[in-house]
């Protein structure tokens, strides 16, 4: 029930400090297995002020499934992807699933700051009010994507067209013999982490600026395109 999941797990229930109820957070948790694992993440990150957008692997378990939707279903400021991917590793699929969570969060009645993204096996090293302190004082509306220029032995990541294959049962991304084309509006390619921190109008910029649109649909098969869009999408001029 939900007042034991509420209870028994201690979750936070009232912002903890005025500076932490007046500054909103928005989090995307990727999932697809260990639900333990996820409940003592969302336990950790969790505040009522914030909003949590969770998305579950298309292909995890149907009672994984069902047991995340259970927990989610007793908090308002909980919600599952309205569109979920069969997570690829490596593939287009992980970045759609981020950006399937944006489409969600930024539609939401929570004016929200900043949005985090997180894997089920991540776990914070800093209390709430420290996280949002270091935005403030250090970042200030600037984005967290760190990043360089391409180095030159990932460059086949985004030169090679990549095609999707199924070995027993298991997806993987495989290089073909087709050359891409290079990106669209002549934009440089950075190189950087998948994991970010974004401000709420970075995040309405790359879901409707005519750039990040056709970068989003070149980078359909390339390889770990999420370590590649935010970084480059970052480095505009403005």
């Amino acid at each position: 029930s939900c007042s034991t999941v509420q209870k028994t797990l201690h979750f936070i229930t009232s912002p903890l400090s005025d500076e932490e109820g007046n500054f909103s957070l928005a989090y995307i948790i990727t999932i697809h297995k260990e639900l333990e694992m996820f409940v003592k993440l969302l336990r950790a990150i969790y505040m009522p002020q914030n909003i949590y957008c969770i998305h579950i692997d298309e292909k995890s378990p149907r009672d994984y499934k069902t047991a995340v939707q259970n927990i989610v279903n007793c908090f308002e400021n909980i919600f599952i992807s309205s569109k979920r991917e069969h997570v690829v590793y490596g593939g287009f699929s992980r970045l759609q699933a981020d950006i399937n969570c944006m489409r969600d969060l930024v539609n939401s009645k929570v004016q929200w700051n900043y949005v985090i993204n997180l894997c089920g096996q991540d776990f914070p090293l800093k209390t709430n009010k420290e996280i949002i302190q270091n935005l403030k004082s250090k970042w200030n509306g600037k984005n967290i994507t760190p990043g360089i220029l391409q180095p030159l032995h990932v460059k086949h990541r985004t030169e090679i067209s990549y095609r999707e294959y199924v070995h027993s049962g298991v997806p993987y991304l495989y290089p073909g013999k087709t050359r891409k084309a290079k990106p669209p509006h002549n934009l440089t390619i950075y190189f950087g982490s998948a994991y970010y921190v974004l401000t709420k109008a970075f995040v309405e910029f790359t879901l409707t600026d005519a750039r990040a649109k056709d970068l989003l649909e070149w980078s359909r098969d390339t390889y770990s395109p999420d370590e590649h869009y935010w970084v480059t999408l970052n480095r505009l001029p403005g």
